[in-house]
């Protein structure tokens, strides 16, 4: 039953033989559907997009099965390409927190330069920690030192803050091997070399402007500095950053009830190179293959080796295999404890699998029922640039679910026509403005939103003048950016 299936879904024709108008009603109706599920009826995402699907086949008139199996097929074909990009990322970043390489990075930055300099470092650091890490990762790494430091220094909670916040979401939304950039470059068939390089463009300048220079402003808006009593709660009581090589500030009784439950900790920290290193060395990786691409000859012993290490899934299979030595065994990690920690990454990451595989059936339904087309059609037609327009679409989809990567798979299946018709070079630059559209303006729906506000002890008033700004400034720059790439590449 299922092979047939698949062979109708190869055919060009859609599946759904109804008009324009009713086509696009379907679309309208289906996302709908999918925003008043997650932000009204608080559905979980995997679940809406899902129902969302549903709808978009009863309103186009497709049939059920059809239907079924469209979303399947999207559904398979996504997870096994992005999928293991996320469960390789989550056990790399979470080696790197267990480690205590994270802290040791952070620490020997931030020990080497002055009060002015901070929110620079602060920066390179998130820079640097987000490149392999998702952004609630490095948000929970990162929070606790900004606190101590800020607690040390006396300076402003914003100056250092948003720098570090600005670098983890930029990242997040732009570079891969994040699963939003991901996702999108693989439902639009953009070049991940291309997408990388123009990626790193634009994120460097964004970093500069959303981070350190903004933060001088916010720092007067929301002037917010750290206290003892914040230092406590999030890193049991010590307000030493510079603390041994368990957790951040971690006490002595704190190791010992550690270790009554089982939880051998690293008995040192891993060498700062080698922290370095290994996070830096899956995106290297396709860094080499991007070059290997443009300048070595097709079918060349070369450019087939650098195809392979540094195909996506290569390059973070080898670094995780890397910082298992790199990282768990320099730091006297256990064999065993080395596996728990990779395996414990895991869990936390299945919901995002789930709405980006769940987001690859609905961009599929959309594209085999003829949505897709009528859409691209109706957008080549108008006078919109199709980067702004792919923009604008996520920056509709971000602001009703608060999603990100609901945002940018949602909106890469909704635009994905018009891939078609556009140069490698644009079909890049598409990626890049649906990453920035899908920063837009973080509020009350966004679970990011929560996170940085209980994190630093902001009023949703606060959190909204600084962090909501932020994000807003990050998506109009990136937006900014990647128009003026498009002119000279």
């Amino acid at each position: 039953m299922f092979v047939p299936q698949v062979a109708v879904l190869a055919d060009d024709a859609p599946l759904s033989d109804a008009g324009d108008t009713q086509l696009l009603l379907a679309a309208v109706l289906a996302i709908l559907a999918v925003v008043v599920l997650i932000v009204v009826a608080k559905f979980h995402p995997f679940i809406a997009l899902m129902l969302g699907t549903a709808v978009l086949g009863a309103v186009a008139w497709v049939p059920p099965l059809d239907v079924l199996h469209a979303f399947i097929d999207g559904l398979g074909t996504t997870f096994g390409s992005v999928g293991l990009l996320i469960a390789l990322g989550a056990m790399l970043g979470k080696l790197l927190a267990d480690s205590g390489g994270a802290n040791e990075i952070v620490e020997r930055v931030v020990e080497r330069v002055g009060p002015e300099r901070l929110p620079w470092a602060m920066a390179l650091i998130a820079g640097i920690i987000g490149l392999p890490m998702f952004f609630e990762i490095g948000v929970v790494i990162l929070v606790p030192i900004i606190i101590l430091v800020g607690l040390r220094t006396h300076i402003s909670l914003m100056k250092i803050g948003i720098p570090a916040l600005a670098g983890l979401s930029v990242l997040h939304g732009l570079v891969p091997p994040h699963p939003g950039p991901v996702t999108a470059i693989d439902l639009l068939h953009a070049d991940l070399g291309r997408t990388l390089i123009f990626g790193l463009i634009v994120a460097v300048p964004t970093l500069v402007i959303a981070g350190p220079l903004l933060a001088q402003l916010l720092d007067r808006v929301v002037p917010v500095y750290a206290t003892e009593a914040h230092a406590a709660a999030l890193v049991g009581g010590s307000a030493d950053p510079g603390g041994r090589s368990g957790g951040v500030g971690e006490t002595a009784e704190e190791s010992d009830e550690a270790a009554g439950r089982g939880e051998a900790l690293p008995a040192r920290r891993p060498p700062f190179v080698a922290a370095v290193l290994t996070m830096v060395l899956p995106v290297a990786l396709m860094l080499l293959k991007a070059i290997s691409d443009l300048t070595a000859d097709e079918g060349s012993h070369a450019r087939n080796t650098f195809d392979f290490i540094g195909d996506p899934s290569m390059a973070l299979l080898i670094g995780v295999l890397v910082a298992m030595v790199g990282l768990g065994v320099s730091s006297g990690m256990s064999k065993e404890r080395i596996q728990e920690s990779l395996g414990s990454g895991l869990p936390g990451v299945a919901s995002i699998m789930l709405i980006v595989a769940a987001g690859g059936g609905f961009k599929t339904v959309l594209s085999d029922s003829g949505v897709a087309n009528v859409i691209a059609d109706a957008a080549q037609n108008s006078s919109l640039s199709p980067l702004f327009l792919g923009w604008l679409v996520a920056v509709g989809v971000r602001l009703a679910t608060g999603s990100a990567t609901v945002a940018t798979v949602t909106t890469a299946g909704i635009v994905g026509g018009l891939a078609a018709d556009l140069g490698n070079n644009e079909v890049s630059l598409l990626v890049l403005a649906i990453g920035s559209g899908s920063l837009f303006f973080s509020h009350v729906n966004d679970a990011g939103f929560w996170l940085v506000k209980e994190y630093f002890g902001l009023t949703v008033g606060q959190t909204l003048k600084s962090w909501s700004v932020m994000e807003t400034v990050i998506s109009v720059v990136g937006l900014v950016l990647v128009l003026v790439l498009n002119l000279v590449v």
